[in-house]
């Protein structure tokens, strides 16, 4: 099947109501169409595309057979980790990413919501600095700030895939018609990341440090955004100064906090959302639900794995009242093993269907002290990264583990952490798995600290492999997993059809 419009561009209704609500301002809904610059004529018709990019990010359009983005975002950083495992619903194509034995065919393979929601943020590059000619009320500042979103989004997504495939095409100009170009070779990694860089740098300087309400702020790509988008991808560069630099932006301003350990720490964190711990949340709310009710509870396709509890949080079996808050009923259920962080209303009770609103938690402020911890370990400062984790004392509810109330038989000390990089690495690596529970982010961290250093620690991989998976398998993974190319999917045999300019993952070939 021929591809001409696989790469389409943004119709939007030119109505907008503004953001006269606080938490209303993403109810506008995009519409696939050829738009060309006959859209872009007005302020409100780019603030409208802007938004139309957040739709996006949210589901799929009517009739569109990709997965809302959040579904992929939780396999592609869960799946091949060890915290996950099939439930009775899993489809052949999951379990085969669980088991590493993905092909080319699998629908898991796809990329086409990726470049979808790309192809609209190239648009706003691309078309709305004309629109300051057609609109005089337009001005410079509000046009670098959709600007700065655009960048913003669409960084995230490159960084996502060049995470998952890496190497990817690298498309960077809008798509307006059936004549453009659609045979584009990948870029490597490396060339993706220094595109994301490039493009993050120009975002700081245009993007606005509040939308004036706090949906908004957590919802929409401030400047904050970009500062954590900055000190994950500096990590996978392994330039770790620059990566603590991104994170003391956001620390140094003020604007973040954990949420406190409380009774109300799950409600506040989870459940509701847009807490003083969200940096970038994807929202979900009555009018637009998430899948995970379905995908975790009503059909599950996917369980904690039992080592969640046995292993990674531990149990105090002399006293119930002594838990990780993170653990039973914070992240999963004890009992069965359910993924519990999206449903909840509290630690007590389930959400129904109708108020499965959980957001998608792309980075909130745990995040930030953790990945400076990492960076400070790899520049030999391991005193400084324990101190963001184990705090200075047991009452620093600024540390990771004492918000947390993490069990004792979890916490590690080191008699000179500064030369112990190997030991602090790994005990970030577990302390990311407590807090980023089924988050989309495991999978990710075990690469990116593995890979470092040109796959100095494959180790940790291999380690993880050997703790989770099954008797049955487990040769079969740590073979394929020795691959280094393995540890990226393959192109989609589509795809490889329709733009001949394309080459396979030497892995799958």
């Amino acid at each position: 099947m021929k591809r001409k419009k696989i790469y389409i561009s943004l119709m939007l209704t030119i109505f907008l109501g503004g953001f006269s609500s606080c938490n209303k301002w993403l109810e506008l809904k995009p519409q696939d169409g050829i738009v060309g610059t006959e859209f872009y004529q007005t302020k409100e018709q780019v603030q409208s595309a802007v938004i139309g990019c957040y739709s996006a990010l949210l589901t799929s359009p009517p009739g569109n057979r990709d997965r809302p983005l959040v579904e992929d975002l939780f396999m592609y950083g869960e799946l091949r980790g060890d915290m996950v495992e099939q439930g009775p619903f899993a489809s052949i194509d999951e379990i085969d990413l669980i088991s590493v034995n993905i092909l080319e065919t699998s629908s898991l393979t796809r990329w086409t919501s990726f470049y979808r929601i790309i192809n609209y943020c190239n648009n706003v590059i691309d078309l709305a600095p004309a629109v300051r000619q057609s609109d005089p009320t337009f001005t410079q500042a509000a046009l670098d700030a959709y600007v700065a979103e655009a960048l913003g989004i669409r960084s995230f997504l490159y960084l996502t895939l060049a995470k998952t495939w890496g190497n990817v095409p690298l498309k960077l100009t809008a798509t307006k018609s059936d004549a453009d170009n659609f045979q584009i070779p990948t870029s490597t990694q490396l060339q993706v990341f220094q595109q994301i860089e490039k493009d993050l740098l120009e975002a700081e300087t245009k993007a606005k440090e509040t939308h004036g309400n706090i949906a908004s702020d957590k919802g929409r790509i401030t400047k904050y955004t970009i500062n954590a988008l900055q000190a994950e991808l500096y990590l996978w560069l392994e330039d770790y100064p620059k990566s603590i630099e991104a994170c003391d932006k956001i620390i140094n301003s003020g604007k973040f906090s954990l949420v406190p350990g409380n009774n109300a720490w799950f409600t506040t964190l989870y459940a509701n959302g847009n807490s003083s711990e969200g940096i970038f949340e994807l929202q979900f709310d009555l009018q637009q639900l998430n899948p995970f009710y379905v995908m975790f509870f009503q059909r599950p396709r996917f369980i904690g794995s039992t080592r969640v509890m046995e292993e990674i949080y531990q149990i105090d079996f002399l006293d119930e009242r002594n838990f990780d808050l993170r653990a039973d009923r914070g992240s999963i259920l004890a009992n069965d093993n359910s993924i519990y962080k999206y449903l909840g209303a509290d630690r007590e009770t389930r959400k129904t269907l109708e108020q499965s609103f959980t957001h998608w938690f792309v980075y909130r402020y745990a995040d930030i002290l953790l990945m400076k911890a990492e960076a400070l370990n790899e520049l030999g400062d391991g005193e400084g990264a324990i101190k963001i984790i184990n705090g200075t004392d047991n009452n620093d509810q600024t540390a990771i583990r004492v918000r947390a109330r993490a069990l004792e038989s979890t916490k590690e000390t080191f008699a000179n952490p500064n030369t112990d990089k190997r030991g602090v690495t790994d005990y970030i690596l577990k302390e990311r798995a407590r807090e980023f529970a089924f988050e989309g982010k495991r999978w990710f961290d075990v690469l990116r600290n593995a890979k470092r250093n040109d796959y100095e620690r494959l180790d940790i991989i291999l380690d993880m492999v050997t703790a989770s998976a099954p008797a049955n398998k487990q040769q079969s993974i740590l073979s394929k997993y020795r691959d280094l190319n393995s540890h990226y999917l393959p192109i989609n045999f589509v795809e490889l059809r329709t733009n001949k300019a394309l080459v396979q993952n030497p892995f799958y070939q």
